[in-house]
This record gives structure tokens, sequence and C-alpha cells, in this order.
């Protein structure tokens, strides 16, 4: 029997819940959540894997379109129209508790020139009321779009009805990645994400978006356990007391979180090596961000 595979690129504006959603339908983490904007700054790719009959569905968690303010913001903007386009479903998230507005407008606005098929998904109805649902459904149905599902990423309601959407509209393709395959993101880049992940749980106004956290070569010791060296980068020196915190507090605080999912997904003891540096200005330097895998 032919099996059947697609790329879906997942998009919308920034804190839709677009990363929930990826890891929701993928069934386990492939990508760090926050209630900050902007979290997800690289497209994350989680695997799909079903049989009888055999097909693949490769979910592609992109960052939030938005008006970009640094050479950053316009590197992840470019990141979403080029998966766009190699994509052969889009799912649109839209939030079931704010209003639509000019970055939802502008989302859709960019999918109808793409001409991509699109499902739409109306998120967040668990805290959403039925009049908020059904109004927002109705205003996002005057795009015309394939399908529109309200679902609730973080309680996986709603995701067997998006699920049947999606199979339906899968083409006939290969198997990109083996079964069991959950993510193609290297190792180094997993980790600085789950760095970063617990940083943004304690970090406020701006500075999350002035962090960026960086892994060197992950090694195991003689005695089994995981050494993991990884540096954390802020853009200016009053930056770093913060992220640090007094007397180290918050160093340890996020060290420790870290160091225990680590150790979870390692089935080891694992010994973090978390450091501090100031990058300066590294969102708006050219030079910073190519060097820094943007």
């Amino acid at each position: 029997m032919t099996s059947r595979s697609g790329f879906l690129c997942i998009v919308g504006r920034p804190n839709v819940g677009k990363s929930t959603l990826t890891n929701a339908l993928v069934g386990e983490k492939v990508a760090i959540t926050s209630k900050h904007p902007q979290t997800t700054r690289n497209t994350i790719r989680g695997v799909l894997t079903l049989t009888e009959p055999s097909r693949q569905f490769v979910f592609v968690d992109t960052p939030g379109l938005h008006r970009p303010r640094t050479a950053l913001g316009k590197r992840l903007n470019k990141l979403i129209y080029g998966s766009l386009s190699e994509s052969d479903i889009a799912i649109f998230v839209l939030d079931a508790t704010q209003q639509i507005g000019p970055g939802d407008r502008l989302v859709a606005s960019r999918l109808q020139e793409s001409g991509v098929e699109t499902v739409v998904v109306v998120n967040k109805i668990d805290i959403a009321s039925q009049t908020q649902v059904a109004e927002q459904l109705a205003k996002a149905g005057l795009w015309d779009f394939s399908a529109y599902v309200p679902v609730s990423a973080l309680h996986a309601a709603g995701l067997k009805a998006l699920m049947s959407e999606l199979d339906s509209r899968l083409p006939e393709g290969p198997m990109y990645f083996p079964t069991g395959f959950h993510s193609d993101q290297p190792e180094r880049f997993m980790v600085s994400e789950l760095i970063r992940e617990k940083y943004l749980k304690h970090l406020r106004e701006e500075l999350p978006h002035s962090v960026v956290v960086v892994t060197d070569e992950i090694k195991t010791r003689e005695n089994g356990t995981v050494y993991v060296p990884a540096t954390v980068l802020v853009e200016r020196e009053s930056q770093k007391g913060i992220v640090i915190g007094k007397d180290g507090a918050m160093l340890s605080l996020v060290g420790k979180a870290a160091r225990e999912e680590l150790e979870k997904i390692f089935s080891t003891e694992c010994f973090l090596d978390l450091r501090v540096r100031v990058e300066k200005d590294w969102q708006r330097r050219e030079e910073s961000l190519d060097r820094l895998g943007f």
C-alpha cells in the first residue's frame, strides 16, 4: 500500500500556543514552551509516524510572525516564510481568548498568498467561553480556509478531530524519518533550549528576549555520568547580575531544574556546568546571529 507523508507548518502570531500544540500532536516534548511571546526562535520539526496505513506527519513549529524590531526578528520571519513555501499543509493557530488582531490578519494574508492548504485551529478552548470560541470561529470563517477545529493543546482536547482533518489531506509520499523518531533537532540544540526554557519561567519584561544558551560538546564520563557545559549569553552587563541572581540564586534555581530534566532524558546522572557571559547586542548584530546559528 502506498505510504502518505507531508510537512505541516504550524503558524500564528506569538504566544497562541504553537509549541504546545506541536508537542501534543507529536506526543513527545520536542519544543520548549513559556508564557513569553517569541519563545520559539528556530523551526522545530516534530515527527509522528502511524501505521496501517503507513503515514508520517512532520510538524514544523515556527516562531510567531510579528513586525520585527531587530535583525533577529527579521530572520525569524524569514524562517516562517521559508517553512511555508516547503509545506504541504499549514496549521494556522488562533487564541480563542484574544480578539483577532493585525497579527492574525497578517498571518492569514500570507497564507492566502502562499496558496497552501490551511487548517485553522482555535486554541485554548479550556479557558475560553463558548461564546468566545463561537465568535472566533465565525470571524476566522470569513477567510474561507479548508477547515476549522477548536482545541485545547494544553489538555489534548479536540486533537482527534484535528488529526482527522490533517490525515484526510496528507499527500502520498515517502517516510522521511524512521519509526520511533520524534525530532530532527541536534542534541546540543535541544539541551540549550531546555535550559533557556527554565530561565523563561523566571525572567520578566524584555530580559527573556536577550537570553540565548550555547551548549558545547556533551561528554559521557568513565563513571557513566554526562557532562553538559553550557553558557548563558545576555546583551548587557546589567542583565548578567539578574541571570545569576543574588549569591548565585537564579543560576542555582535554573541549573537544578534543567539538570533534573536532563537526567530524565539521558537516564543517568548529569553534571551541568552553567556559566553566564555578555554578548553585547547579539540580537542586532548580524555576525553574532551567524555565529549563534540563527
